[in-house]
């Protein structure tokens, strides 16, 4: 009903009504409105604090049930990873074993990615689960990569299991009965320069001449050129990711592209290079790495073993590339 306003007719001397203008009946109209939306937004706020509402009631249900099943989600990376902690120590201790393989390394596989990767995370409520679930899940997926890229190296070794058994440094470069003294791998005092300094190889001393042999089935490889002192060398490619190197020869039989057998000779004992005195160093690369040669000599071969497979070399010539 319209708001009613009087006044006085000066013609007939009576109060007649007059109707307010629409502007003022407009505001007054939003004004009310605001006045029951105020009250209605105050209601509704002190509600919402001593009561729970339908749609706050639901959002708790989701924010508990996202975080439930981040943490199921948890406990199975978890489990993934124990089981491919197994399969790496059955890949390591046996499969590895069978084969004479060296651990596969791959740079970074157990370095965690920079924090910047997980920055869309640090101003979320639950950041801390966020993020470590996903921390999780990288190291995983680098751990699943690694395992994935031994399983592929060793499929190949099976494949071809006889020609790699032939091939891995297996024997010793010398004839043991003719070796004075060992000089171990790793670090060490340099004879010359007297600093300390890491030995990639073994050295065995004895005799200039002494026949030094293949340690496996390989190919020479070209002359490297100049060296840090090896003097005469050999590098043989044995394939399946392996190299040997014998150096400070005094005299090579090999030619660079020549096909060579396990216990073919290839030179002999020198004392050319950095050397103090006549002695073969010998080195084995895994994979681009120097690692022990000890961990390759056949420790059941006997000298008559030894012999057998010098003779078994000398009767098959192999022509160069």
């Amino acid at each position: 009903m319209a708001a009613k306003r009087y006044k006085v007719n000066p013609k007939t001397f009576t109060y007649e009504v007059s109707a307010l203008p629409f502007r003022i009946r407009f505001y007054r109209f939003l004004r009310k409105i605001l006045i029951a939306f105020i009250l209605a937004s105050l209601v509704n706020l002190l509600f919402a604090f001593f009561f729970y509402t339908p749609k706050m009631y639901r959002l708790t249900q989701h924010r508990n049930d996202l975080m439930m099943k981040y943490s199921l989600l948890n406990e199975k990376i978890g489990s993934a990873a124990a089981r491919l902690e197994e399969i790496r120590e059955r890949d390591n201790s046996v499969y590895r074993t069978l084969f004479a393989a060296d651990t596969v390394h791959i740079d970074g596989v157990y370095t965690p990615y920079p924090e910047e990767k997980y920055a869309t995370f640090k101003n979320d409520r639950f950041a801390p689960l966020i993020t470590s679930t996903w921390m999780n899940l990288d190291a995983l997926t680098r751990q699943l990569y690694a395992r994935s890229v031994s399983l592929d190296e060793l499929t190949l070794m099976a494949g071809d299991k006889e020609k790699m058994a032939e091939s891995i440094p297996a024997i010793w470069p010398l004839d043991k009965r003719l070796i004075r003294n060992i000089g171990s791998f790793g670090g060490r005092a340099d004879p010359i320069s007297g600093y300390r300094a890491r030995h990639e190889g073994m050295d065995f001393s004895g005799e200039i001449g002494t026949p030094i042999y293949a340690t496996g089935n390989g190919r020479v490889m070209a002359d490297p050129g100049p060296n840090t002192g090896y003097g005469k060398q050999v590098l043989l490619d044995h394939g399946f990711g392996y190299r040997t190197r014998y150096a400070h020869m005094s005299r090579i039989t090999v030619m660079p592209g020549q096909h060579v057998k396990r216990g073919e000779k290839i030179g002999e004992m020198g004392n050319t290079g950095k050397s103090t005195g006549p002695h073969l160093h010998y080195e084995v690369h895994y994979l681009g790495i120097p690692v022990d040669p000890v961990n390759y000599f056949s420790r059941e071969m006997s000298d008559e073993d030894f012999a057998k497979i010098i003779a078994s070399a000398k009767e098959i010539t192999y022509e160069t590339e």
